[in-house]
């Protein structure tokens, strides 16, 4: 990694650039370049590497990589684009597209947004002559080659650059190993491979990332990492206990559905500090579920209505419709009326909603790489300090509540991730178990691409280094059989050994949703007055008369069209908050469950906390020292035994794994297992069987596990290579179970 610029690097670059370009920054009232973009100007026009550009929100890595690729294929003349710009994001795209519209046009440099949303015009210009910048997403060059096979290599095939925006998005998950693989193919088609920019702001693992961008060679991928000027973080977590039995959350206040005469739960305490604290000025609070969201954000309407004071809370999840999003981040970026966002991860990404004040999340913190992107969005101005509040939830506590709840785990966690965020700790990508499933979805894309191919080259092109590389000849012929089998039939052999799409495949193929790798269920389209306000699950139960919060709002259904899957909404003062499709939890890292540990084992009391979050941090460290957890690691409770294991989400579940194969079935959670109605004389000797040397066959428990495949296209994997996966991912894992069994 590069040191720190100098001032003559700081000028030296800035001369390199093209005039246009530094005209450009004198008018922006830039004072010079800063030492992330000059140390990129250097690297891209004085070398021929790919590089890895990591940095905070706001740090200007947008024009660290496009400035100097500007300049550098300013007066390029061969056809085809000349830099493809990847992002996850439609928004982040549209964003990009308004920061580099005018410099480019200044250059003579066409810039075209490509994807669902885009304009056609622009698209059909841009095909008949294709020159210059293509922002676009990886499901609009999915489409492009399926679709538009020639159009793609004479499109893309020509590129000098390409720019892939937050990496660390892509460093795990199935579009992750789509983009990856994506990537991959078009180097195929190229005479040149184009250089690879990566964009991040927040990476655990800058060597993982590198090796992600450029698989064959990442240790040539040059990694500039900006200078850290941290702001100072200004810290509160807040505890909040909730009303005795209380079934659900998250319900709608005083709506129907809820109890006759309504307790105030936690979600209730929380929304009333956010609108005390939170009123006149810009800030971001993520919810963690759309649930959640949506019923805070209707707490908060409703308390601004009873305070007769315009509504500043407004909800922002992926199931609202694309307009209400964007008039929400329109007037976030705006910053003329005071604004606060109740949303999901879906601010959490780079999209441009200007500064913020302050941001909060409501419920306890499980990444540290999710909560030090969203803490990017604050403290941006020169000065300011970034301000983050915690809200966290814990049961309430009588003589018939359990150990777990006993030992205030979402309190401890919150200090725990406090810990490892002052220490700079970032988790790195976890492994994506849906390989297979994306590789199905690569084959009968490269087969419709080409129109066929033989096995071989089909194997060279997508288990090259990359995201395949791990399947074996031998698994890959077992993979086209069975999606050449009578049970599947997606695709068959001509008998000059060509495969070709069957009948089933052209019809994947032809879907409209095939361009995507993840799945996309069905679902009810809320509409009132004619306009659209988003989606919710078709698994939701609804009938005319039904009650309904959405988009921040209360909603009654007039009438559903079954047949196009419409509700007919309009305004009631009733309602009930939708639950949406579960989402997969964030993963436990293990250097965060091990900080956990550590928390309760000292004595301190951070200032952070306020007086409620104090009580229940003493609470869960009497539990633990009253059940003497410095020294023991299982406890019995009544009929239940828990097994405290100390490690993060995927060590606790493989170690699930093993003892339910040695007859010990149990439910994993955050501080680890608990064995139903089983004592230590039952589970001991198993345990005991378990950290015998040489106890763990790997193939038994993958064997053993079920529902082991992942993805869009689990049903067509073939068990076999499933569990070959599973087994080879969680190797580390898998190896430490027997020294886990002997902690115990």
């Amino acid at each position: 990694m590069n040191s720190p610029a100098s001032d003559s690097t700081l000028e030296r670059a800035y001369e390199r650039l093209h005039p246009t370009i530094r005209r450009w920054i004198r008018d922006q009232g830039w004072d010079e370049l800063r030492e992330i973009q000059a140390r990129t100007v250097i690297s891209v026009l004085d070398g021929d590497r790919d590089i890895l550009i990591a940095a905070t929100t706001a740090a200007g890595k947008t024009e660290a990589a496009f400035l100097p690729i500007l300049t550098s294929v300013a007066d390029r003349k061969e056809p085809g684009f000349s830099v493809l710009y990847v992002s996850p994001l439609k928004a982040l795209i549209n964003d990009q597209f308004k920061r580099l519209d005018d410099l480019c046009e200044n250059m003579a440099i066409p810039v075209v947004k490509w994807h669902g949303d885009a304009p056609q015009s622009e698209k059909k210009k841009a095909l008949s002559k294709p020159q210059g910048v293509a922002l676009i997403t990886p499901e609009s060059i999915e489409a492009m080659f399926t679709r538009r096979p020639a159009d793609a290599k004479r499109l893309l095939s020509g590129a000098a650059f390409i720019v892939i925006d937050e990496v660390h998005s892509f460093l795990q998950g199935p579009r992750g190993l789509h983009v990856a693989s994506l990537l991959r193919r078009i180097d195929a088609m190229s005479q040149r491979p184009a250089r690879r920019i990566g964009l991040s702001a927040t990476i655990g693992d800058l060597p993982q990332a590198a090796a992600w961008l450029r698989p064959a060679t990442p240790e040539a991928v040059e990694i500039l990492e900006a200078r850290s000027d941290a702001p100072e973080l200004r810290l509160q977590v807040r505890g909040y206990v909730e009303p005795p039995e209380l079934d659900d959350p998250d319900h709608a206040e005083g709506a129907a559905g809820a109890e006759e005469a309504p307790r105030k739960i936690a979600l209730d305490g929380i929304a009333d500090h956010l609108f005390e604290t939170l009123r006149g000025t810009n800030n971001l609070v993520f919810g963690g579920s759309r649930r959640t969201v949506e019923s805070a954000a209707d707490r908060l309407r409703r308390r601004c209505e009873k305070a007769s004071v315009p509504n500043e809370f407004f909800p922002h999840h992926g199931s609202l419709s694309k307009s209400l999003r964007e008039e929400l981040e329109d007037r976030l970026k705006d910053g003329k009326l005071p604004t606060t966002a109740i949303c999901t991860s879906t601010l959490e990404l780079g999209v441009d909603i200007g500064s913020v004040k302050s941001v909060a999340q409501i419920g306890a913190p499980r990444s540290l790489s999710s909560l030090k992107q969203r803490l990017g969005r604050t403290g941006r101005r020169r000065g300011t300090p970034s301000v983050l509040r915690v809200y966290l939830r814990e049961p309430n506590i009588d003589r018939k509540s359990g150990i777990l709840d006993r030992l205030r785990p979402n309190t401890i966690r919150s200090v725990a991730v406090v810990r490892l965020l002052l220490e700079r700790f970032v988790e790195p990508a976890s492994q994506s178990p849906e390989v297979a499933s994306t590789l199905i979805h690569q084959i009968l894309s490269v087969i419709a691409e080409r129109g066929g191919i033989r096995v071989r080259p089909l194997y060279d092109l997508l288990c090259g280094p990359g995201p395949f590389s791990s399947i074996s000849t031998a698994e890959f012929a077992d993979l086209l059989r069975n999606l050449a089998s009578q049970t599947v039939q997606f695709i068959e052999q001509s008998p000059d050994g060509i495969l070709m799409l069957a009948e089933k495949g052209e019809l994947i193929v032809q879907s409209r949703n095939f361009f995507a790798v993840f799945e996309s269920a069905d679902e009810w389209r809320l509409t009132v007055g004619g306009r659209t306000l988003g989606t919710l699950p078709i698994s939701f139960p609804v009938h005319k008369d039904s009650l309904v919060v959405f988009a921040g709002q209360r909603w009654i259904v007039q009438d559903l069209d079954e047949k196009t899957n419409t509700l007919f909404v309009a305004p009631h003062p009733g309602g009930v908050v939708p639950r949406f499709e579960r989402a997969d939890g964030e993963r436990l890292h293990d250097r965060l469950a091990l900080e956990m540990r550590k928390v309760y084992l000292s004595s301190d009391e951070p200032q952070y906390l306020d007086d409620k979050a104090k009580e229940l941090l003493a609470e869960g460290r009497e539990t633990f020292r009253t059940l003497g957890l410095e020294t023991v690691r299982v406890v019995q409770e009544e009929k239940d035994m828990h097994v405290f294991l100390w490690r993060g989400s995927q060590a606790t579940a493989v170690f699930g794994a093993a003892a339910a194969m040695a007859g010990l079935p149990g439910a994993v959670h955050d501080l680890g297992l608990t064995l139903a109605k089983t004592n230590a004389t039952e589970a001991l000797p198993r345990l005991r069987g378990l950290a015998a040397e040489n106890a763990i066959d790997t193939a038994k428990i993958a064997a053993f596990v079920e529902n082991i495949a992942a993805g869009k296209f689990r049903e067509q994997v073939p068990q076999g290579l499933a569990r070959s996966l599973w087994a080879r991912q969680n190797a580390g894992e898998i190896s430490e179970v027997s020294a886990m069994a002997r902690s115990l």
